[in-house]
This record gives C-alpha cells, sequence and structure tokens, in this order.
C-alpha cells in the first residue's frame, strides 16, 4: 500500500499559514508606525524659560511650543522620540511621562510637568483638562497653577 502524501499536506498548510502571517504581520506593523512617535524637545537654556517643543511631522504639527515662564531646571536639550513603550511613569526633563500608549503612533503621551497634565493626542493638546487645537508654530505660556502636585517639588509631610 502507497503512503497518500498526507506530510505533503501538512507542508503546503505550513507555508501558506507562514505566507499569511507574514503578509498579516508586514500589513499591521506599516498601519502602526505610520505616522511615527511624538518628538519632544526639552529646553532649558540660561536666559530663557523651560519650554517643550512638539514636533509630529506626519500630522503636520512642528515647533508647537509650551513655555514655563518663572519655572526653573537645570540647563538642558533633549530630544526625546516616543516610539517604543516604557513603564510608566518615568522621568523625563521638567518632570515625568505619567501615561503612554504608543501601540497605534504616535498615540497618545501624558507628561506632568511642573505641576501641568500635558496630554498629546493625535486630534488635539489638552494641558490640565482643556482642549488646544494642534496649530503649529504656535506658543502656550503657562503661568497658572497646574492641577497636579509638582514632581520637582517634595509634597508636604516629605523630607
Amino acid at each position: 500500500m502507497k503512503s497518500t502524501g498526507s506530510w505533503k499536506h501538512f507542508v503546503w498548510a505550513f507555508a501558506i499559514a507562514l505566507v499569511l502571517y507574514v503578509i498579516a504581520y508586514t500589513f499591521i506593523e506599516n498601519r502602526r508606525t505610520r505616522n511615527g512617535p511624538w518628538q519632544v524637545s526639552f529646553i532649558q537654556e540660561n536666559a530663557g524659560p523651560p519650554t517643550l517643543i512638539i514636533d509630529e511631522p506626519k500630522l503636520n504639527i512642528t515647533n508647537v511650543r509650551i513655555a514655563f515662564p518663572n519655572k526653573s531646571s537645570t540647563r538642558t536639550n533633549a530630544i526625546w522620540l516616543f516610539s517604543r513603550p516604557k513603564q510608566v511613569p518615568f522621568d523625563v526633563p521638567f518632570g515625568s511621562c505619567i501615561f503612554e500608549d504608543t501601540t497605534f503612533q504616535p498615540g497618545t503621551v501624558v507628561f506632568n510637568a511642573f505641576g501641568h497634565e500635558i496630554q498629546l493626542i493625535p486630534r488635539t493638546l489638552t494641558i490640565d483638562g482643556k482642549e488646544y487645537p494642534w496649530k503649529s508654530e504656535s506658543t502656550l505660556t503657562l503661568t497658572n497653577r497646574g492641577i497636579l502636585l509638582d514632581p520637582a517639588k517634595p509634597s508636604a509631610g516629605t523630607k
């Protein structure tokens, strides 16, 4: 009695499944990363206030500045790309990142910067719960007190 060639069926099924997996994975990964990550620059120069500069070129968001007058930080000029998720919260210049979901980029990133909750979402920018439309080449100056505890200052009762 001859073998019916059942092993050939398993090999063909495996090959077809592998090809379909590679195609699906490539498609999903391309959709996930096609817009690219948020790029946030943390700038503190000698004469100016600490400033966040937000860019997301694929969404036509460029040079959106958030300035913190009357605040100070150590001198820095750091550029962060939020492309790979990290365990939150984690420290960034001027505070901490308290939420990050970059599954589909650019995703959502939330900072506690000098006590202000700054949320970057593709649809809008929110600062302390108030929405601001994305407007390239704009500057927002935050002179009021934030809604969160300032991570740079120790809370009451701690030493």
